[in-house]
């Protein structure tokens, strides 16, 4: 894929007519061309040619793209080896807050994703063209990317040259600059947004030799559908990976290539996860809104993406009220692991109205899908260790359906299906009982992409909460340099610290337990309701905004999600004592031990949700306690504080 409207050693661009050059960048663009868009190139050619005749080398580009968020720099200077991101405003008065925030953006994707990028020095730019004079500090972080600089007209050239003449990096030509490989790890509602827009997977997500592609996941999936479909069969694939590789942008990809792709077919991406879902629809919905410049309707946005991703249970219901196949083909359920035991759907079904039910959710969603005569795919994405919450059947009690009801369906999984994760200790005989299973590599997603500054981030949450001390030590050492995680006991020093290191647009948060009620004390009411759209999604300024740090999401509300800092606020309901965890419910005025076994793997798991929703960081506080209080003991804290500090993270 062409990645810039137009690109060209300075030289070259310096003996070009703006005529040549602006043709060039109108061949190259795929939209409509309005007249102050031809106006804007214009006048940046006219200035950059004017601005940059002194220098003698380098390389420019028009409009570079960035797929990962669907965006174009409008240039990149290329100098002395140094990255200039360059956006203009043309005829602005002003330097507004959100431009700002945009071009350092645009800095911080290449920092973190473009190859030939990751390892120099990049100075974002502003030129609001009809601003005031600034005198920028030139201050930079320490991974060198400076802060934003501002200039209006006058100003351009005389910092540019400050800055030519003083930075100089290992020599790169444009060429080499615009054709090294970008690797994108979005976040699941970029990831959603650029899908919907019609983006491949390929462009959004990495495919370097030393991350999974999950490309070859969606192809192998694609395969299967495509066999289904020409020899009339059922199939039932199970996708599964370690926390934040990518299951879900994996499904949604199924669902967006698949929907609508022929007459007879359609997919559908469903999910029990309900604050993914609104969090989804809303983000697809204000992007589309926002992207028409306010000429598609917000209503007709969101009854849009309401088709595209659905809840699961929505979708159960309308198949309780009609005996027909539904109209979709292909059903992706996220989060499968997540699906109802027969107890629990039956406690449903009773309430609403059903005297009898003797089927678990697992069991339902496939008899839906079987009521086609001919065929059907379902795509199960599964994640090890997730269930957190009672009546959650985890993998087993798909087999069990297909084993008992639907041995005619032809199943789909990796060999990583049996690790203890996903089977809950059952042996391979008696997972698979007579079921023929296919077995595909690629089908397991083995590296977290989540957090981008390091894959092995959920590896370290497995051998903390498993108390295997010598890995977690070990691996705590290969995260320091790139993915920070600390511990304090002060939550004012958490929320400076994550102040700090929060960027531009990047999402931070306060995240806890929703067992975690004696953290009140704290200020940390984890009781609150939080409307996870608005967390997720709103800006920063905004009280409900996860960046204001005052509403606390739980494992529910974020699980399937994720933001770029977290705070993980550690309450005693489980806690470090004489060597293991202990599981605690706080329930009137006392904490009550945790006794049936998977109650105590359900808080286990909302811990690892925690633990590993942060993309470049996270810091833990646990509280002193009070002695005065019967409920906030610190020997409560105390042993969970210690235990973590020997495994080597660092205090602040």
């Amino acid at each position: 894929m062409k990645r810039s409207y137009y690109q060209n050693s300075l030289s070259d661009f310096l003996r070009q007519t703006s005529d040549e050059i602006l043709g060039e960048i109108v061949a190259n663009n795929n939209f409509v061309l309005e007249q102050t868009q031809r106006d804007a190139w214009v006048y940046q050619i006219n200035l950059l040619q004017a601005t940059l005749a002194l220098l003698p080398d380098g390389g420019i580009a028009f409009e570079y793209t960035i797929p990962r968020i669907g965006a174009r720099i409008d240039n990149v200077l290329v100098y002395k080896g140094i990255v200039y991101v360059i956006e203009f405003k043309v005829g602005e008065h002003s330097y507004p807050k959100h431009a700002i925030q945009q071009v350092l953006d645009y800095a911080l994707d290449l920092k973190y994703f473009h190859q030939a990028s990751q390892k120099r020095k990049i100075v974002p730019i502003l030129i609001c063209t009809h601003a005031d004079d600034v005198y920028p500090e030139f201050k930079f972080d320490e991974d060198g990317t400076y802060h934003v600089i501002c200039a209006n007209t006058r100003m351009i050239r005389p910092i540019l040259e400050y800055l030519s003449s003083r930075l100089y990096d290992a020599p790169i030509t444009i060429d080499e600059w615009t054709q090294s490989p970008y690797m994108p790890t979005p976040t699941i509602i970029e990831a959603a947004q650029a899908l919907y827009r019609g983006h491949d997977v390929k462009e959004i997500s990495r495919s370097d030799s030393e991350s999974y592609n999950l490309s070859l996941t969606s192809d192998i999936i694609n395969q299967i559908i495509d066999s289904s479909k020409a020899h009339s069969r059922k199939s039932i694939c199970f996708i599964t990976g370690v926390p934040g590789a990518g299951k879900t942008l994996a499904g949604l990809n199924i669902a967006n290539t698949r929907h609508n792709f022929s007459e007879d077919e359609h997919a559908v991406f469903l999910s029990g996860n309900g604050p993914l879902v609104d969090v989804l629809r809303e983000a697809l919905a204000r992007d589309e809104h926002r992207r028409s410049n306010g000429e598609i309707r917000k209503g007709f946005s969101r009854k849009k993406a309401n088709a595209f991703i659905q809840n699961i249970h929505h979708f159960r219901d309308d198949a309780l009220s009609a005996e027909a196949a539904p109209v979709e083909r292909v059903a992706v359920f996220d989060e499968s692991q997540r699906a109802w035991t027969k107890e629990q759907t039956a406690n449903f079904m009773i309430k609403r109205g059903r005297l009898t039910w003797e089927m678990s959710e697992p069991e339902f969603l496939i008899s839906i899908m079987d009521r086609h005569t001919d065929w059907a795919v379902i795509v199960c994405l599964v994640g090890g260790g997730q269930e957190i919450n009672t009546g959650e059947a985890g993998l087993p009690a798909w087999f069990d359906a297909l084993k008992e009801h639907f041995p005619h369906w032809d199943v789909y999984a990796s060999n990583r299906i049996t690790d203890q994760e996903y089977t809950r200790g059952l042996s391979i005989s008696d997972l698979f009982g007579t079921l023929k299973v296919s077995v595909f590599e690629n089908l397991h997603l083995a590296v977290s992409l989540r957090s981008f500054r390091s894959e092995h981030v959920s590896e370290f949450v497995k051998a903390l909460l498993d108390v295997d001390r010598q890995s977690a030590a070990a691996l705590i050492k290969t995260l320091e340099c790139n993915y920070p995680i600390l511990i304090t006991r002060d939550l004012s020093i958490a929320k400076k610290w994550i102040h700090s290191k929060a960027r531009a647009s990047e999402r931070y948060g306060m995240i806890a337990s929703s067992g975690a009620k004696r953290l009140k004390a704290a200020g940390i009411w984890v009781q609150n309701e939080v409307e996870a759209k608005e967390w997720f999604l709103n800006s920063a300024d905004d009280v409900r905004s996860s960046n204001f740090l005052e509403n606390t999401a739980t494992e529910f509300d974020i699980q399937g999600l994720e933001i770029d800092w977290a705070i993980v606020a550690w309450d005693a309901n489980y806690r470090f004592v004489d060597g293991h965890f202990q599981h605690f419910n706080f329930i009137g005025t006392r904490w009550n031990s945790v006794r049936l076994n998977d109650d105590q793997l359900y808080l286990k798991n909302a811990y690892r949700v925690l633990l590993t929703r942060a993309r470049q960081g996270f810091i833990i506080f646990i509280p002193f306690g009070d002695a005065a209080d019967e409920t906030r003991k610190p020997e409560f804290y105390d042993g969970t504080y210690h235990y973590l500090k020997s495994l080597g993270i660092p205090e602040i």
